[in-house]
């Protein structure tokens, strides 16, 4: 059976930090990801979505983690044919007179990759690299153009661990799912596996697919009903709830499958909502833990069987 890694998309979220789960003198940065070291085994990066990381801080992030740690880290948006603003490009890479969004070429999609990449090798030779968690955006729809722009994506990150979140629906439709996971799997790109409310025109269906034979990835991203809303403010309200005993339940079982089938599986909570995720991921260990059949990585960084 495959380790499973239980965590959350982010030790740095502002409501987390809020929420009082951090103890005193553990509140600074350095203290922050030490004592999340001290409670589960991975967690996403999610601001190199927003802005370009730096190896100093990947240097830092690998020496205040113990071996065993792992880091999943989120391509930055231009990468993955979002919306991105100038100002999040390094600074010699804007023109004078350029516009607010970044107008996106070959040249600066390599330059960016390459800068990118570098800044992670720290977390790479560190062996502290889960995976490059590539999410497309939600109007990239299922064809020849949207699985252009995924292969264009993965060929750069060639030799990196890759996984692939879609957020537009029908990619894991009854119809196109088997053609998805073949496309995937064809290519080494781990699917993502997420779970957010259903019966929405936005709403994932949420297939367990493994696509690779090295890894397997789930995202929980809440049940609000504002999921896929692009009103002023909705950012928060789309991720915000409280996972229940009774909507994990049916999960235990998918990623105890998922884990018969790939190497690891990584299984990380974007709940937004003080401290929200991190007690889901620990009411999804402790239910995984009551499995026989799972393997689960601990804060021991012992398999835990």
């Amino acid at each position: 059976m495959a380790d499973i890694l239980v965590g959350t998309c982010s030790w740095t979220d502002p409501a987390l930090m809020a929420s009082g789960w951090y103890p005193a003198g553990r509140r600074d940065a350095e203290g922050r990801l030490r004592h999340y070291a001290t409670r589960f085994p991975i967690v996403e990066v999610d601001s190199t979505y927003y802005g370009m990381p730096s190896r100093r801080n990947s240097t830092l992030w690998a020496q205040r983690t113990p071996p065993g740690f792992r880091f999943d880290v989120k391509a930055f948006s231009l990468l993955t044919g979002h919306p991105t603003r100038t100002a999040a490009l390094p600074t010699d890479l804007r023109q004078p007179g350029d516009p607010s969004r970044v107008r996106a070429d070959s040249g600066l999609l390599r330059e960016v990759w390459l800068r990118f990449s570098s800044a992670l090798e720290p977390l790479r030779t560190s062996g502290r690299l889960g995976a490059l968690l590539f999410q497309f955006p939600p109007w990239l729809a299922p064809g020849p153009r949207g699985e252009q722009l995924v292969e264009e994506c993965t060929r750069r990150a060639e030799g990196w661990p890759v996984a692939v979140e879609f957020r537009h629906p029908e990619w894991w439709s009854t119809e196109r799912q088997a053609a998805t996971a073949r496309f995937l799997g064809s290519r080494g790109m781990a699917a993502v596996a997420v779970d957010t409310v259903q019966g929405l025109p936005a709403s994932i269906p949420p297939i367990a697919a493994v696509t690779t034979p090295y890894l397997a990835v789930v995202r929980f991203h809440g049940r609000s009903t504002s999921w896929g809303s692009t009103a002023p403010g909705s950012k928060e309200e789309s991720y915000r709830h409280a996972y229940t005993e009774a909507e994990l339940a049916p999960w235990v079982s998918r990623v105890r499958e998922m884990s018969r089938r790939a190497g690891v599986v990584h299984v990380l909570f974007n709940n937004c909502c003080a401290d929200a995720s991190v007690r889901a991921a620990e009411a999804m260990r402790n239910a995984l833990e009551t499995d026989p059949s799972c393997t689960l990585r601990g804060p021991g960084w012992q398999r835990r069987a």
